[in-house]
């Protein structure tokens, strides 16, 4: 297999090609690769049913399992979030802002790529679309490294991007996979000093540690989603059945779903009971706080840190609050600072949860599951950061890019 190394370079070479590239030329080539992916879905399915067989042989978990699956529908989605970033507008080259110097010189602050974004992922190979995507429409070229239950199909989805970068005039190493899924090759991508601008790591706390540890390049770390739903006094209790059930199982094992149930005292006989039921009924695992416990039979007790994780499956934990207060502190203590949600009718309390709260996210009557690129608007996401420097949340296109100062001046000499 080619040397780290060796990809690193070839990425960079291709970051400088890419960085000039019209608008029209990566549009196209994200069109093409749409097209792509549907044409060869059956090539596709064939490279991950094999990575799912050998993941389940293995004894890979159902939540996993999930995530690496490849389906008709989700490769449809692949292929609509690679047209929706092609219709979306091109940040390289956007003026940010400009000003006049008494001197006469004119400062513009101006929008450009990054350069070279290596991507470190686990199982799913919807990451492998979704990431270059949003890598070749911001002019970064996208070095990949995903996890070895998912060489197959990552292998397959990045053919079909490279492919379409070639029918365009676009270098194809502007996109290239790392194939060699050791631990050691993991840590070389890492420390690509030289050939990789940033880092996002996608991935559970093994991953992310790992990169704590060994990275040497800049990181957007792409962290847990331990998120909450708190049901205040106020709230409307069918809506928020609705909302909590949808949070929870809609899809359990992505970053996104709710995680733990926060309940206000005042509602908790009232909620608690039905809202158990329900959950029960579809699978799901409870466990909670003494006054939890009471209110059900379904909640089991919780240990302290069942409320700080991230279970990406059909557990939920549950906790008791006497008032918003005690609501606030549970989620500041236990969030990891993905997304946390608040159900009320109470417009200070939702004001006061979004002040207070501290999450890259922060969700007023609504499912936590809306924290997500395509439905802000962004089209495929690269990743959803749980830090706050140089992005926060979903990243998209802007986040994506960086910028740089361009000075024109007459001759001016400082004195």
């Amino acid at each position: 297999m080619t040397p780290v190394l060796e990809l690193g370079r070839r990425a960079k070479a291709a970051s400088r090609l890419l960085a000039g590239a019209p608008t029209p030329a990566k549009n196209g080539a994200l069109l093409t690769a749409a097209d792509l992916l549907t044409e060869r879905a059956g090539e596709i399915r064939a490279a991950n049913h094999t990575d799912l067989e050998a993941a389940r042989a293995a004894g890979m978990a159902e939540g996993p399992l999930d995530r690496l699956r490849l389906t008709d529908a989700r490769l449809e989605s692949m292929a609509n979030g690679l047209r929706t970033v092609a219709a979306l507008p091109d940040p390289v080259g956007e003026v940010l802002d400009g000003w006049r110097r008494p001197n006469g010189l004119e400062i513009v602050r101006t929008r450009v790529p990054l350069g070279v974004v290596a991507i470190i992922y686990e199982n799913r190979p919807n990451v492998t679309s979704d990431a270059a995507g949003l890598c070749i429409k911001a002019g970064n070229a996208a070095l990949l490294r995903g996890s070895s239950s998912a060489l197959r199909s990552n292998v397959a989805v990045t053919l079909v991007l490279r492919d379409a970068l070639v029918k365009h005039g676009l270098p194809e190493d502007a996109v290239i996979l790392v194939e060699d899924t050791s631990y050691e090759t993991a840590t070389e991508v890492m420390q690509l000093t030289g050939y990789v601008d940033c880092l996002i790591p996608r991935g559970g706390p093994s991953l992310i540690q790992s990169v704590r540890d060994n990275a040497k390049v800049p990181v957007i770390i792409d962290g847990d989603g331990n998120c909450h739903v708190y049901v205040d006094a106020s709230a409307d209790l069918d809506e928020a059945m609705k909302i909590v059930v949808n949070a929870k199982t809609q899809r359990s094992s992505v970053c996104n779903a709710a995680e733990s149930l926060v309940v206000h005292a005042a509602v908790a006989d009232a909620f608690v009971p039905r809202v158990a039921d329900v959950l029960h009924e579809k699978g799901v695992e409870l466990v909670g706080d003494s006054e939890a416990q009471r209110r059900s039979l379904h909640i089991g007790a919780a240990a302290d840190d069942d409320y700080g994780r991230e279970y990406s499956d059909l557990k939920l934990s549950v906790a008791i609050a006497p008032d918003l207060d005690a609501a606030i502190a549970h989620v500041n203590h236990y969030g990891t600072g993905h997304t946390e949600a608040i159900l009320t009718r109470d417009l200070d309390a939702a004001r006061r949860f979004t002040h207070e709260v501290d999450a890259a996210a922060v969700v007023v009557n609504a499912s936590t599951r809306f924290t997500d690129g395509e439905e802000f608007g962004f089209g495929a996401e690269i990743g959803i950061s749980t830090q706050k420097l140089h992005a926060r949340g979903p990243m998209g296109l802007r986040e994506l890019t960086t910028y740089k100062y361009v000075i024109w001046g007459e001759g001016q000499v400082r004195g």
